[in-house]
């Protein structure tokens, strides 16, 4: 389970969104995005008065990446909680370079950025050869469909030729 950074709580001067409002401006159910906060992929917010979740905008843009790794992607929740935790790896990365100076350290710092990206590359590169393997099977039968298709125009204008007996 990947879990979130700490959250810089909003402005009061941002608006809030309840977790139906949020749901139906990004075209999600809001029983998706409580899921997507027990897989540790958001985290709202705040909290109302009421106890109720509460969304800003980078809750938001943060759903619509997730539904966009969904949806346009077609990553499963293993997948989008990695490339959510390469994001969040990325942003420790770049925090940890800023505190050191000392050479030895930022090495050991990129070295195991470049351990996580090999990690997730290896990931992509599985799901995109599975999907390139898809994607030539349905080439090969539209190939063959259109053959038929052929083949079957060719019979029929065949059989509405005159001929001698006709």
């Amino acid at each position: 389970m990947t879990t979130s950074p700490p959250r810089t709580p909003a402005t009061s001067s941002e608006r809030l969104l309840h977790i139906q409002e949020a749901a139906e401006e990004i075209g999600l159910t809001p029983r998706s995005i409580r899921y997507y906060e027990e897989r540790g992929l958001l985290r709202p917010a705040g909290r109302s008065g009421g106890d109720y979740r509460l969304y800003d905008a980078s809750d938001l843009e943060q759903l619509r990446f997730i539904k966009g790794l969904r949806d346009d992607a077609g990553l499963s929740i293993a997948d989008i909680s990695q490339v959510v935790e390469d994001e969040e790896s990325r942003r420790r990365t770049r925090a940890a370079l800023e505190l050191t100076d000392d050479p030895a350290e930022r090495r050991r710092i990129l070295l195991e950025r470049l351990a996580s990206l090999e990690r997730l590359h290896g990931r992509l590169d599985a799901k995109l050869a599975r999907l390139q393997a898809m994607f030539e099977d349905v080439e090969a039968r539209r190939r063959r469909v259109h053959d038929l298709l052929s083949a079957s125009n060719l019979e029929l204008a065949a059989s509405l030729e005159p001929g001698p007996d006709r």
